[in-house]
This record gives C-alpha cells, structure tokens and sequence, in this order.
C-alpha cells in the first residue's frame, strides 16, 4: 500500500466541509418539528358545543383549549342574536380550560360566543361560534336578529399567527444559504493555491 499517494487536505477545505456540516445541523434543526413550542393555541372543547342547538338554557359558557391558558388575558363575551352583550360573570381560568357563568337564563335563539385568550407562551388566539337555544318549555320570547347592521360584527373570526414560525423559518434558510455562500468562497480560495 502506498501511503504517499494520499494528498493532505488543506485547512481551509476542512474548515469548509466543517461549516457545511454546520449549516445542515442548523437547517435540520429549523425543520424538523419543535413540538409544543411550535404548535399554536387551539380550541379544543366547548360547552355549548359549537353550531349546536341545545334544549335547555345553558348556565355557564366552558371553553378548553389544547395549552394552558394565562387568567390575566382571557375575555370571553356571549351576545344574542341582535349582536347585544349578555352579562356573564368573569372568566375562571384553571390550566387550559375558562368557564364563565351566565347570570340569566337565556330566551330562545341564536348565541354567538367571542374569545380571545393568551397562551402560557404568549400567543394569543381569538375566535367565535354560534349556538343556540331551542328550549321548548321556555316562555321568554325568543331574542331576534336586528333588522339591518351598518357596523361590523363584534365578533372576531379565528385569527392564526403564523407569523412567527415563518419568521424563524425564514431567518434559519438565511442563515444556511449565508454560511452555503461562505464554504464555497472558502472551498474557491483553497483550491487556488
């Protein structure tokens, strides 16, 4: 076996293959799935169930989401079909789950319930859906829907951030197309001497 025919590799191309490694070690980690971190806030379960139709007044409105919840930041607001504010009592918040209690029985129709509630982790996530009562015993008259609405529904439609995700994605292939860029530069700069 003849050992003198194996050429050295020059520092800068090992340093250039070590920056490569590098960038792929950094690309692998920015794609592959990060779990919880990466995943947003959801609802999970409602009380009343979303587009339901329940034959009994409810006496609280119960919201679970899939990630604890922080108390200080989480709203939740029931109007009636007229797009009226029906009074509830504050939200409790215990890990993932907000209850809040109706202080009156509710009359027949349709219910709209808002949230917007902040994640342990900061992400916030707001939403709405309908419900409604259909109580046959009821003798409240049923609440209507206004006539005509020049203003926008108060309710907000679910909102995702994906901002933030993107944003790491983005600076991540930045990232390894720069440090790409440099190995190159150093594999030319070796190979010319």
């Amino acid at each position: 076996m003849n050992r003198s025919l194996r050429m050295p590799v020059p520092p800068l191309r090992r340093n250039a293959v070590r920056l490569g490694a590098a960038a792929l070690a950094v690309l692998v980690a920015l794609l592959v799935p990060a779990g919880p971190a990466w995943a947003h806030n959801s609802l999970r379960a409602a009380t009343p169930v979303q587009q339901s139709t329940v034959t009994s007044a409810p006496t609280e409105i119960v919201l679970e989401f899939m990630s604890r919840l922080d108390p200080t930041f989480t709203t939740i607001v029931l109007t009636d079909a007229a797009k009226r504010k029906v009074v509830t009592g504050e939200p409790v918040v215990a890990g993932a789950k907000s209850t809040v209690q109706l202080t009156d029985t509710l009359p027949n129709g349709t219910y709209t319930v808002a949230y917007r509630v902040v994640s342990a982790d900061g992400h916030p996530v707001q939403g709405s859906y309908p419900f409604t009562v259909a109580d046959p015993t009821s003798s409240a008259a049923p609440v209507v829907e206004a006539a005509v609405s020049t203003t926008p529904s108060a309710v907000a439609a679910v909102q995702t951030d994906e901002g933030r995700g993107a944003g790491v994605l983005v600076a991540g292939v930045a990232l390894v197309v720069l440090v790409a860029v440099a190995a190159v530069l150093l594999w030319r700069r070796a190979s010319r001497r």
